[in-house]
């Protein structure tokens, strides 16, 4: 089954971990081995593998964030450098697509050509929309349109801390001055807003001011996994109500309670937990319209941070499966597996 993930930190792996993407999973595991930093050697991502499970479309992140509060959340000195390093994150997309490995999607008509290639040539090139998470490398809303040239469609404005646009999880509070102009800037360009990773204030604040398209990428249930990262029950119900869609996320902390930090224990925690997550969205919105995958996958963690049942980002096709022994049909787990993205891009973009 087609499957669409509306979030991975592609470039961030390549760039930022020194993996070659287009090795095998053995290999980029072995080139790791012996490395103390949490998930070397234990990636689930690559290219290859997201071919072998039929994840046609992907939303490919750039992500550099400004440190705030005074290095509690590290991260580069000034906008200026995150600006430049998100520069380099694309630089790296534009060179794997002209190796044909990536196709970059802007609009509906190249969404849906890919689309309908995807399902009968298996050498069409993997699609991707480019997502940017923390706005910290959009310098001011005057390069706004520069970044949409470039392709970018999708914008969160934080991360974890306080960017220069709002405060992210973390870090209560809402939008900055600054903020609101970004949003101003954002809205009239077209952007999508990505409501991920900001702090409850802020959110609120955001969808207050924004009348654009609103999601989620990559998120949970508050009510199941109790963090300020997650998302309550008010918040899922306001981004029904705007048409939104909640693609949930696949990090074991995320998911459960349970999660041993420490012991590095995810053995409680399977796709069956992802599915709770996803059901939970599904009762409160009365359909399956509003949920759908953002799995995070190698988001600074590996395997080991993972649904214990998962090897590769392959396995997200063990999913339709636990819906239907829920009771879901065929076609709300095709919403909830793709057509819930598909669906919200094609009523965006023009």
């Amino acid at each position: 089954m087609l499957i669409i993930d509306a979030h991975l930190d592609i470039a961030y792996n390549a760039l930022e971990w020194n993996r070659d993407l287009c090795q095998s999973i053995p290999q980029i595991r072995e080139s790791e081995a012996g490395m103390a930093q949490k998930g070397r050697g234990l990636n689930v991502l690559n290219f290859k593998e997201l071919r072998r499970g039929e994840i046609g479309l992907v939303f490919a992140v750039i992500q550099c964030r400004v440190s705030s509060q005074g290095k509690r959340f590290s991260g580069v000195r000034n906008q200026d450098i995150a600006y430049a390093r998100c520069q380099g994150h694309l630089a790296y997309y534009r060179h794997m697509e002209a190796k044909g490995v990536l196709r970059q999607i802007r609009d509906r008509k190249g969404l849906d050509a890919h689309l309908q290639r995807w399902e009968t040539d298996p050498q069409v090139p993997q699609g991707y929309v480019l997502a940017m998470e923390g706005a910290d490398p959009i310098v001011s809303p005057d390069q706004v349109p520069e970044w949409w040239g470039q392709g970018l469609r999708v914008v969160s404005l934080c991360h974890y801390g306080v960017s220069p646009y709002a405060h992210g999880t973390g870090a209560p509070g809402g939008l900055t001055p600054r903020g609101r102009e970004m949003l101003k800037a954002l809205e009239k360009a077209g952007m999508i807003l990505d409501t991920s990773h900001l702090a409850e204030k802020a959110f609120w604040e955001a969808l207050d001011l924004f009348q654009g398209q609103v999601l989620a990428s990559h998120n949970c249930c508050r009510s199941l996994c109790d963090d300020d990262r997650q998302i309550d029950d008010r918040q899922i119900k306001a981004l029904v109500d705007r048409g939104a869609v909640i693609g949930t996320a696949f990090d074991a902390w995320m998911l459960s309670p349970s999660w041993d930090k420490e012991a590095m224990d995810n053995s409680g925690i399977t796709f069956e937990t992802v599915a709770d997550h996803m059901d939970h969205v599904c009762q409160l919105a009365g359909n399956a319209r509003h949920v759908a995958i953002g799995s995070d996958l190698d988001g600074g963690y590996g395997k080991e941070q993972c649904p214990t049942d998962m090897d590769t980002i392959a396995d997200l096709q063990g999913i339709p499966a636990i819906l239907e022994r829920r009771g879901y049909s065929s076609q709300d787990i095709g919403k909830i597996m793709h057509a819930n993205w598909s669906r919200l891009i094609r009523e965006t973009w023009d």
